[in-house]
């Protein structure tokens, strides 16, 4: 599929993107080799926290960091609009950048969009400001049309995007590669546009199961080539939001949705990076992944982290889990909230401190400076 931005050089529109991104330096031919020739990270409470390793801190960064609560961002994106910032290189490394600049974070996580590998796969779509599909798929047919996903001939802006930051991170911040879990991308998918219900695609399950489930190993193959070629570019953590998991009882998420997140977190496992899968909403389900094989569980704001560490065992990691409505507290208020979250997850090792989603857009970023300062000052 051919984007109307294709014909935009990422010179062409530097400009726009402030100071920042006129001063970001080219990474050189070594840095836009596979991962392996990339220099090792230093030493990162992040990664080690991913690991379960002791830390001198509690590491945080933010779901959504990079957007629209910062004053830099609306800036930038009053000039151009979202698709063009997350396929032009970089201006989509800039917005990367721009978080860690103001905060002393311990992550960046690529800004990007869940739907742009599914662009690549020549699915039509529009940002309106969710993602709009023109052509639902709902049949064995459809499903046979979508060609596998080829990131460096798809998705080339994306894996250039990494590059960007991973040669001009601040503190050398290890960064983050994400993708769209395959059944929360199947939702947008079968239903073609955001709904409350997504009934489309519930109905999708139990109506044509034989089709959902080659659809999401169609996703699930997808998305594992599409991650793995982001560690080849540079990063150094990979993350599966299944943003719908909620939706599913445990015995349908079982069913239809854990097997093709096994099937993805399986091939990536030969990168050698931590793998983090965060389900939204999903309190009922943190039994189905005890033993998936990933090691840092993302958790929202409905569920205590203890409860949470204690039904997965001492093999993952957790990460998050303040409400991002607390971020509209007093300020010793929100000291008390951290805190009640960092109590939660307890001393033992792996917690990375988080929100339970992401950032609103209405967030003062002074609130993030005092929670990042705070959670990091708090042994």
């Amino acid at each position: 599929m051919r984007s109307r931005y294709d014909h935009l050089s990422s010179r062409a529109l530097c400009g726009t993107a402030g100071a920042g991104a006129a001063r970001m330096k080219t990474p050189s031919a070594a840095a836009a080799k596979p991962a392996q020739a990339i220099k090792p990270p230093s030493p990162s409470a992040f990664l080690a926290a991913c690991r379960r390793e002791p830390v001198p801190y509690r590491p945080i960064w933010i779901m959504r960091q990079a957007g629209r609560y910062l004053p830099e961002y609306r800036a930038l994106r009053a000039k151009v609009d979202f698709e063009a910032l997350t396929r032009t290189p970089e201006l989509a490394a800039e917005v990367t950048l721009q978080p860690l600049r103001r905060f002393d974070l311990d992550a960046a996580i690529l800004f990007s969009d869940i739907m742009t590998p599914i662009q690549g796969m020549g699915v039509e779509l529009a940002f309106e400001p969710g993602p709009v599909v023109r052509e639902p798929i709902r049949t064995h047919e459809q499903i046979d049309a979508l060609p596998a996903l080829v990131p460096e001939r798809d998705v080339p802006f994306v894996l250039e995007s990494l590059r960007l930051v991973r040669a001009n991170v601040p503190r050398g911040a290890p960064v983050i590669g994400f993708a769209g879990g395959p059944f929360t991308l199947l939702c947008y998918l079968v239903c073609g546009r955001p709904s409350k219900e997504f009934a489309p695609a519930r109905t999708f399950l139990y109506a044509q199961p034989e089709a959902a489930q080659r659809l999401l190993t169609h996703l699930a193959d997808a998305m594992a080539a599409y991650l793995l070629a982001q560690t080849a570019a540079g990063a150094q953590a990979l993350m599966l939001f299944e943003s719908w998991a909620g939706l599913l009882a445990p015995n349908e998420f079982t069913q239809f949705a854990l097997p093709a997140v096994r099937r993805t977190m399986a091939a990536l496992r030969r990168a050698g990076v931590p793998l983090i899968y965060y389900l939204n909403q999903g309190s009922a389900l943190m039994g189905a992944v005890a033993d998936l094989d990933v090691d840092v569980i993302g958790v929202d704001w409905r569920s205590s982290l203890k409860e949470v560490r204690r039904t997965l065992g001492t093999g993952k990691a957790v990460q998050g889990n303040l409400d991002p409505a607390a971020l509209f507290s007093a300020p010793q208020d929100l000291k008390r909230h951290a805190d009640a979250v960092l109590d939660a997850a307890g001393e033992a090792p792996g917690h990375i401190f988080n929100l339970g989603h992401g950032i609103w857009p209405e967030t003062d970023p002074d609130a993030v400076a005092r929670l990042v300062d705070h959670v990091h000052e708090r042994r």
